[in-house]
């Protein structure tokens, strides 16, 4: 079954501290006030998922995997990428998010997600 918004929101809205919000008319996540999860309002990504990312794994990620990660010239230089979701397994989605997320959260909260101390 291909991913879709309600996919995203519904993995998003499970982690701590998150808040579902319009960003550039488009559907986004935020954690702290910090975007890391969000529909791209770039033309020539029209449709994709865009999220934050290891700016080392960006690469090596296209590459891997180039039918279900892109990106596009708006975001060269940037630590995100761009995800189709209707090529993307809702086990792999899940872990990009959640990954995007710990990149923005607060220690405070990873220590919540994670139980540590």
């Amino acid at each position: 079954m291909a991913a879709d918004w309600d996919t995203v929101r519904e993995i998003a809205s499970a982690l701590p501290g998150t808040e579902e919000f319009t960003s550039r008319d488009q559907p986004s996540f935020r954690v702290s006030g910090k975007l890391f999860v969000w529909m791209s309002p770039n033309r020539e990504a029209k449709g994709a998922l865009a999220l934050r990312i290891e700016p080392d794994e960006k690469p090596l990620l296209i590459a891997s995997k180039p039918k279900v990660y892109f990106e596009v010239p708006h975001y060269y230089g940037h630590p995100i990428v761009l995800v189709h979701l209707e090529a993307i397994s809702r086990h792999e989605l899940s872990e990009r998010i959640e990954d995007a997320w710990a990149l923005r959260a607060p220690r405070r909260l990873l220590a919540e997600h994670t139980g540590s101390a």
